[in-house]
């Protein structure tokens, strides 16, 4: 450091003057200190905007209700929430809908006027026919750069019914084609294994390239259970209330000629205070680098009902393709990196069972918006509640 004052100093007065402030930065050492960690995640903050509740009705002799998974199409500036009936009340089925914004005051603020149902369109199995009653849990929904429609089934594991992430028609909800799921997600006849029931593939989202040439080029999906699969729950319970659930993380490659699972890897889901459940309910895709925002909700008959948002990165977590189990020391595997963004309890509204999330429409000062969206579970006593946020650090 002294040779390079002296350089500066001996022909250079003009210049080690300028450089005066940074020469003394390097020599306190004051430079700012950054956790390897925080270069892992992206600079996000999320601003709360406003709250609107759907009004219980009927659309075309379908019950509006059960809206589990919400994702939303920037061609044509709609949305499409899938609901989660199991085809008991109606056949399985979601709904396309236009979301209005208006200004909220002079700063920009955006609030929702309204959410209108213009569509209901019928989801039919492989054989041509809507889903028989029981037969289908639809959870998660997601729109591919093919204008199709990827939807997740936790599947009715007590009836033995196995969970799916199938390919929709867009227009008429014809069935089209089926992700391979791993033989361990699959319910078990003489055995405890695959996922729990009301517990599988509750949340989906994926993240596309674009196009080459004129050809759409493969994209990304990829889905996580709820909670563990019942291979992977813990001999006894936690009474403690401190240890995390594992749960899979599932990142597939989708193309024309091939669909492949690339890679499972560990997700923590936040312990659940004693009374509660908790349990991942959705993730979402934030650009090509492997971050995604992730919800998880939790309720309980004291506690209420509560939500969380993370931030997530993936890129050094370890492929658990190979491992059979996860019961007992799982720290040699790196799992998935969690920071926390937003504590919903810290909104200071009540709260109901939030399980869907979708990045919308850009809002009148350039940012992005985030809509979270409840699933009421047909239940008079809950609403459909949509959550709008303003999300800033993504493109």
């Amino acid at each position: 450091m002294n040779k390079l004052r002296q350089f500066f100093a001996l022909d250079r007065p003009w210049l080690l003057i300028l450089l005066a402030p940074l020469l003394l930065s390097l020599t306190g050492c004051n430079l700012p200190q950054v956790k390897a960690e925080d270069r892992l995640f992206l600079n996000l903050s999320v601003d709360f905007l406003d709250e609107y509740r759907l009004p219980k009705l009927t659309f075309e002799e379908t019950p509006v209700g059960g809206l589990s998974g919400i994702t939303y199409d920037r061609q044509r500036d709609r949305f499409y929430a899938i609901s989660d009936d199991r085809s008991e009340k109606a056949p399985a089925r979601f709904y396309t809908l236009k979301l209005s914004l208006q200004a909220a005051g002079s700063d920009g603020a955006m609030q929702i006027e309204n959410l209108e149902i213009e569509k209901v369109t019928t989801l039919t199995a492989e054989d041509g026919l809507p889903y028989a009653s029981g037969t289908i849990d639809a959870e998660g929904i997601a729109i591919s750069p093919r204008q199709t429609l990827l939807i997740s089934s936790e599947g009715v594991s007590r009836d033995g019914i196995p969970p799916f992430i199938d390919e929709f028609d867009l227009e008429t909800g014809r069935w089209l084609s089926r992700l391979p799921i791993p033989q361990r997600f699959l319910p078990g006849t003489d055995q405890p294994v695959g996922v729990q029931d009301n517990l599988g593939f509750e949340s989906l989202t994926l993240n596309a390239s674009g196009s080459a040439g004129g050809q759409l080029e493969p994209f990304r999906v990829f889905s996580a259970t709820e909670s563990a699969l019942q291979q992977d729950l813990p001999d006894a319970p936690d009474v403690s209330g401190v240890k995390p659930l594992p749960v899979r993380f599932l990142h597939y490659l989708v193309g024309d000629r091939q669909t492949t699972l690339l890679a499972e890897h560990l997700y923590l889901v936040e312990p659940a205070l004693e009374g509660t459940t908790n349990g991942l309910t959705e993730l979402l895709t934030l650009d090509q680098g492997g971050h995604f925002l992730s919800l998880e909700r939790s309720y309980g008959e004291l506690a209420g009902t509560n939500a969380h948002l993370f931030q997530l990165a993936t890129g050094v977590a370890t492929d658990i393709t190979g491992v059979d189990t996860l019961k007992g020391d799982i720290s040699r595997i790196a799992p998935i990196y969690k920071r926390s963004l937003l504590n919903l309890r810290d909104l200071n509204i009540p709260l109901d069972n939030l399980e869907g999330m979708a990045i919308g429409p850009r809002l009148a000062d350039g940012s992005r918006s985030l809509l979270l969206i409840s699933d009421d579970n047909f239940n008079p006593a809950q609403v459909t509640q949509l959550l709008l946020f303003r999300i800033r650090g993504i493109e």
